[in-house]
C-alpha cells in the first residue's frame, strides 16, 4: 500500500486494518472501469489503490477534514477520485456500485449506544457492542451493489463478525470471513482492556486483537 501524503489531526490514518483490507482489495478481480465505493474514507487510502486499478472511484466520510484530506492526497497522487462529504450512504443512494469498501468504526465504546459526535474517537468507537455503524452498513449495503457486486469490510472480531456475516446472508449475499490478521493491542484497547475483559470480549490470558475482513457478494 502506497504512503499517503496528507494526515491531519483527527483523520484515522492507515494501519494494520487499512493493509489487511487493501490486501483483500488486491484479490478482486474488478475490470478497468467498475464503480467502486469507499465509504468512510478517512484519508483515501483505499480509495487510491482502487483508482490506481483504473476503477471509477467515490470517496466518502462524514468527517470535512478527511473528505479534504482524501481531495488533496488522490490530486498529489494524479489519481481522479470523487469525494463526498456525507453520512455513510447518504450522498450515492440513488446510484449502484462493483465494489463497496468499508473500514468503519468498530471499536467497543463503554459509553453506552453513542458515538461521540466529534473528535479522533469518532472514527472508531462504535457503542458498547461496536456494531453502530457495521450494522448500518449490513443494512444498507446490499442495496446499493450491483449483480455480482462485492461489499469488503473490516472489523474486529471484538465487535461480532460472525454477526456480520449472518446479517448479510439474511440480505441475499455470499457472504464469509476472508481474512484474518492477530495485532498487538494499540492504545484505544489498552486504555480500556479492563473494561472489555470484564465483558468477556477479552480473555484473560488474551494480549492481542484479531482482525477480519468479511466479504460479502451478491449473486447475479
Amino acid at each position: 500500500m502506497s504512503v499517503i501524503a496528507l494526515v491531519p489531526p483527527g483523520v484515522y490514518a492507515p494501519q494494520e486494518d487499512t493493509e489487511l483490507l487493501a490486501g483483500a482489495l488486491s484479490d478482486e478481480p474488478l475490470p478497468p472501469g467498475a464503480e467502486v465505493l469507499d465509504v468512510g474514507t478517512g484519508s483515501g487510502a483505499l480509495a487510491l489503490e482502487a483508482a490506481r486499478r483504473g476503477s471509477r472511484v467515490t470517496a466518502v466520510d462524514v468527517s470535512w477534514s478527511a473528505v479534504w484530506a482524501a481531495r488533496l492526497n488522490a490530486r498529489v497522487a494524479g489519481l481522479p477520485v470523487r469525494t463526498l462529504h456525507g453520512n455513510l450512504f447518504d450522498p450515492v443512494r440513488e446510484e449502484t456500485f462493483d465494489l463497496i469498501l468499508a473500514n468503519p468504526p468498530y471499536v467497543p465504546a463503554p459509553d453506552g449506544h453513542r458515538r461521540p459526535p466529534r473528535g479522533a474517537a469518532r472514527a472508531w468507537d462504535a457503542g458498547g457492542d461496536g456494531r453502530l455503524v457495521v450494522d448500518r452498513i449490513c443494512r444498507q449495503a446490499p442495496g446499493l451493489l450491483r449483480p455480482g457486486g462485492v461489499l469488503l469490510l473490516v472489523q474486529s472480531a471484538l465487535s461480532g463478525p460472525d454477526l456480520t456475516v449472518g446479517q448479510l446472508r439474511a440480505a441475499g449475499l455470499k457472504a464469509a470471513v476472508t481474512r484474518r490478521r492477530r495485532i498487538a493491542l494499540g492504545p484505544v484497547l489498552r486504555g480500556r482492556e479492563r473494561w472489555l475483559r470484564e465483558r468477556g470480549l477479552l480473555s484473560a490470558a488474551d494480549d492481542k486483537e484479531e482482525l477480519v475482513v468479511v466479504r460479502a457478494e451478491l449473486p447475479v
